[in-house]
């Protein structure tokens, strides 16, 4: 399999640590491929007409978009427990989990494409909505900290886990930690896993 994909986008990294939790990721080969939002990648956009990352070649040629289609498809690869819950109860409560963290992830980067505008072009309103919905989530990620720690391993915690190691990557200065010990310790044990070590996010410069 290939993944087009870039070392800093936090999608590809869920991937990549999902990858890794189903031990699959020896078998993904991995093509550097630079997208931005000013400039269409027609190379990519000959596979994947959205022309986002990350998107996955499967062995029999076939283009999967997006990142939650791309870890679906993987967890029928391997022959351990599914990471996307079929029981009624386990599956929804994981998938709201996955949920609450692609969102995290959308309000984040949105709120980081706004940072890099020229300060006159910025909108505060547009800044200070999104710093509140983020501050939602992590506030609500601490009441679930304890629920998160019992779970068995799923797309949920791959989700969260992938969107409080963005925090960390592009907004250090949140201290998000600060007034949520729960979600920070579940963080603190979950980053050390393999898959969290093996796909820390850095900018190469592309």
């Amino acid at each position: 399999m290939k993944l087009h994909y870039s070392p800093r986008s936090p999608f590809v990294r869920k991937v990549m640590i999902f990858a890794h939790e189903v031990g699959l990721a020896r078998r993904i080969e991995l093509i550097r491929t630079v997208v931005a939002f000013t400039q269409a990648n027609r190379d990519l956009m000959r596979v994947n007409p959205i022309g986002k990352i990350p998107t996955l070649i499967t062995d029999d040629g076939m283009a999967l978009y997006d990142s939650t289609v791309i870890c679906e498809y993987l967890d029928t690869l391997h022959g351990g427990p599914r990471y996307f819950p079929q029981a009624s109860e386990e599956r929804w409560r994981a998938l709201r989990w996955h949920a609450l963290g692609d969102n995290m992830l959308d309000n984040l980067i949105l709120l980081r494409s706004e940072n890099l505008r020229p300060k006159a072009q910025q909108s505060p309103g547009t800044i200070a909505a999104l710093e509140t919905k983020i501050r939602s989530s992590l506030d609500f990620l601490d009441g679930e900290a304890a629920a998160l720690g019992k779970a068995p391993i799923g797309v949920g915690h791959v989700g969260i886990g992938c969107a409080l190691g963005y925090v960390d990557f592009r907004f250090p200065g949140l201290a998000w930690r600060e007034g949520r010990p729960r979600i920070a310790a579940w963080y603190e044990a979950f980053s050390q896993r393999p898959s969290m070590r093996n796909t820390l996010p850095f900018d190469d410069g592309k």
